[in-house]
């Protein structure tokens, strides 16, 4: 199934996108979907490991089952003061 990610803050920046696609076999989870942005974006992996993860607007658990048709959001770590 594809996944569609939208990405933000550091993420976005880090691949120049505010959205990516990324292909997981049926079922899956937002503990699959971080490994395979990981392996398939390089760049993103320190910030995928470090970043929460919404499913339809509602954050997500390790387990949390993913479909075709969610809305998904990486949402990485901020700073700020």
């Amino acid at each position: 199934m594809k996944i569609r990610v939208k990405l933000f803050a550091a993420a976005q920046e880090t691949i120049g996108r505010d959205e990516i696609t990324v292909e997981l076999e049926e079922p899956a989870n937002i503990a699959q979907l971080r490994l395979r942005l990981s392996q398939e974006y390089p760049k993103l992996a320190p910030l995928v490991s470090k970043s929460m993860f919404a499913i339809d607007n509602q954050y997500a658990q390790e387990d949390s089952p993913l479909s075709e048709n969610a809305e998904v959001a990486c949402i990485p770590p901020v700073s700020g003061g």
